[in-house]
């Protein structure tokens, strides 16, 4: 019986990494390349491949959600939703306000 439940958390855990995973390589395929080179975030093609990588991690994760080496909480499972996580939390606030053009009269709460 917790055999079942252990493995429906492992599940689930893989279901959502591979959601942000998938997120964050669909949001890095939508911003053009300029952008990331002006806001000094690596390239595009450095972003892609790192988002790349841990969607293909993440689908191994979820197929074997049982642990082992790509399972959910594994070291590669792990590195995997790390990079798809500085990539939504760092570049992406950066590289979607430079697609935009960049807004010179914002301060850190807001237009002034």
């Amino acid at each position: 019986m917790i055999a079942y439940v252990e493995r429906a958390v492992y599940f689930i855990l893989a279901l959502v990494a591979l959601g942000l995973e998938l997120w964050a390589l669909l949001d890095c395929v939508r911003h053009r390349a300029g952008a990331f080179e002006a806001t000094g975030k690596r390239t595009k093609t450095f972003w892609l491949a790192l988002t790349g990588g841990a969607a293909l991690i993440g689908i191994f994760s979820l197929y074997n959600s049982g642990g082992g080496l790509f399972g959910t909480l594994g070291l590669f499972g792990l590195a995997a939703v790390v990079a798809a996580s500085v990539y939504l939390a760092d570049v992406r606030p950066a590289v979607k306000d430079a697609g935009r053009g960049g807004t010179r009269n914002t301060g850190p709460y807001g237009p002034w």
